[in-house]
C-alpha cells in the first residue's frame, strides 16, 4: 500500500515555515542556552523519572506569548497560559523518553539530511539557515537536536500507531458510497475546536462535571466569546495554543467524530457539544470555500527503500542504494532488485511499483527528486526519515481523479483519518499512565537537588 512509503516521510512535511519552526523548537524543548535568575533552575514539574525547570516554562511562555500578539489572538491569565504551555512541555518530554525506550535513534547522517531538506525547502543554503536561526536568537546546535527529536517523535508514531492501521476494502467501499467523499472534495472547510477532556474510565461525577464546564464554554461563546481566546485559556486539545485551529480540510480528512457536523455550520457558527470517548468538543466553522473539479498532475513512480534503524546505519543504507543503483545503470532489472532487496514490503512484491500517485500528495522530499526526472530517469540516491531511496518515474498524465486514482485518494485519505485519531488517542494514554507532579505552587526547589 502506497501509505507505508509515504507515511514514513511525513516529519519533512511539517517544515513548512522556517519561523514556525525556530518557534516552535523553543516551545517544546526550550533554549539550550544558560538562564540567568534565583528561579530559574528550580523545578515546575517531575515527569517519570525527568524534569522541567521553570527555566524552560519560563522561556516558551515568552515564545507563545510573542505568537498568539502576532497573531492578534487576546492573551488568557498568566496562569491559564502557564498550564497550557505545561502541558505541552510534560506530552514532549513523555514521547522523547517513550522514543527512546523503543530504541528510536536518529543518526547524523539522517539528520544532516534532514536539515539540508530544511534549507532547500525554505530556498536557503545551508549557511543561510544557520544565520537565520542565529539572527533570531537561536542556538543552532540546539537547533539540531530539536530536528533530531523530531524525527524520533515521526518514527515514533509510525511505529506505535500507523504501522498498526489496517483498512478493509469494505471500509474504503463505504467512504467511496458516500456522496460528499466521493465527490472529489468540492468543499474544504476550515475548522477549529475545543475540548474538554475527561480521564480514561471517567465516572459518572466526572462526567457531569465536564459536561457542566462544556456547556458553560458553549454558552459563553454563543453570548460572542472570543473562541480563540477561549481555547487557548481551557482547550485539552494539542492545538489550544494556536487557538484550537485544525486548518483547511476536505470532508474526507475532517475527523469521523465531526464529519456529520461540520458541513451543516455556516462560517462563524460553532457546534453543539460533540460527545466522543476523550470527552466533550466544541467545533467552529471558520470558513469554507467551494472548489472545481479539476486537472491534477499524476505520475507513475517505482522505488526501492533500504531502511535505516538502529540495526542499520545511514551510512550502510546509503552505500547499499547506491550499489543498487549502479547495478540497475548496468543492466539489472529493477523490479527484480526491488523484490529481493526493498524495505518497503508492501511495494517490494509488486517490483517497487507505487502506482499512479497525485504529486500534490507526495512528501516534499519525494516530489522534489520525482520533479526533477523524465520518463524512465532514475533518481540520484536520497534519504527520508524512513531510509534511503531510488525512484523511477514511469510515467506522466494529467487526470480528473477519478476511478481507480479516486479510490486511492480516498483510501489515502481514509489512513490518514484514522491514524490521527488513533495518535491522539495513544498520546491521551500516554499522559495519563505517567507519573507527574506540578510543583508551582509549591517552594521552589533545585533541579539538582
Amino acid at each position: 500500500m502506497k501509505k507505508i512509503a509515504f507515511t514514513m516521510v511525513l516529519c519533512l512535511s511539517l517544515f513548512i515555515s522556517l519561523a514556525l519552526r525556530t518557534a516552535y523548537a523553543q516551545l517544546v524543548f526550550g533554549p539550550d542556552n544558560e538562564t540567568t535568575g534565583n528561579q530559574l533552575d528550580t523545578i515546575a514539574a517531575v515527569v517519570d523519572n525527568d524534569i522541567i525547570t521553570r527555566g524552560e516554562l519560563a522561556a516558551s511562555m515568552a515564545t507563545i506569548e510573542r505568537q498568539l500578539k502576532k497573531k492578534g489572538t487576546p492573551l488568557p491569565p498568566p496562569e491559564v497560559l502557564q498550564n497550557q504551555v505545561l502541558e505541552r512541555l510534560i506530552l514532549a518530554k513523555l514521547q522523547l523518553r517513550a522514543a527512546e525506550r523503543n530504541g528510536i535513534v536518529v543518526d547524523d547522517q539522517t539528520l544532516n539530511t534532514a536539515i539540508e531538506n530544511l534549507a532547500r525547502q525554505n530556498n536557503l543554503t545551508l549557511s543561510q539557515l544557520r544565520q537565520t536561526i542565529e539572527k533570531d536568537g537561536f542556538d543552532f546546535a540546539g537547533f539540531r537536536e530539536d530536528i533530531r527529536k523530531e524525527i524520533m517523535f515521526t518514527r515514533l508514531r509510525q511505529r506505535m500507531v500507523d504501522s498498526q492501521i489496517q483498512l478493509s476494502d469494505q471500509e474504503v467501499d463505504s467512504m467511496m458510497g458516500n456522496p460528499r467523499a466521493a465527490s472529489g472534495g468540492e468543499r474544504e472547510y476550515n475548522i477549529a475546536q475545543i475540548l474538554i477532556a475527561l480521564p480514561e474510565g471517567a465516572s459518572p461525577e466526572q462526567v457531569e462535571a465536564g459536561h457542566k464546564k462544556a456547556l458553560g464554554i458553549l454558552e459563553q461563546l454563543r453570548q460572542g466569546a472570543d473562541f480563540k481566546r477561549l481555547a487557548v485559556a481551557v482547550s485539552d486539545d494539542r492545538q489550544a495554543l494556536e487557538g484550537g485551529e485544525l486548518g483547511w480540510r476536505k470532508i474526507d480528512q475532517i475527523p469521523t467524530l465531526f464529519a456529520d457536523v461540520v458541513p451543516r455550520l455556516q462560517p462563524g457558527q460553532v457546534s453543539d457539544l460533540i460527545r466522543s470517548s476523550s470527552g466533550f468538543h466544541i467545533v467552529k466553522l471558520l470558513e469554507s470555500k467551494g472548489s472545481q473539479q479539476r486537472l491534477v498532475n499524476q505520475i507513475h513512480i517505482r522505488h526501492i527503500l533500504i531502511a535505516t534503524n538502529e540495526r542499520a546505519t545511514g551510512d550502510d543504507a546509503r552505500l547499499r542504494v547506491q550499489r543498487l543503483r549502479e547495478r540497475i545503470q548496468n543492466g539489472a532489472d529493477f523490479a527484480e532488485l526491488a523484490r529481493a532487496n526493498s524495505n518497503d514490503n508492501a511495494s517490494a512484491v509488486k517490483g517497487g511499483d507505487l502506482g499512479w500517485i497525485t504529486t500534490s500528495e507526495l512528501p516534499p522530499s519525494f516530489e522534489q527528486e520525482v520533479n526533477q526526472l523524465q520518463p524512465g530517469q532514475l533518481s540520484r540516491p536520497f534519504q527520508t526519515p524512513a531510509g534511503w531511496h531510488i525512484v523511477q518515474l514511469l510515467e506522466r498524465r494529467q487526470s480528473e481523479g477519478g476511478g481507480d486514482s479516486q479510490r486511492a485518494q480516498l483510501k489515502e485519505a481514509l489512513f490518514k483519518r484514522r491514524a490521527d485519531e488513533e495518535w491522539e488517542l495513544w498520546l491521551r494514554r500516554l499522559r495519563g499512565e505517567a507519573y507527574v507532579e506540578i510543583r508551582l505552587n509549591q517552594a521552589p526547589a533545585k533541579a539538582g537537588g
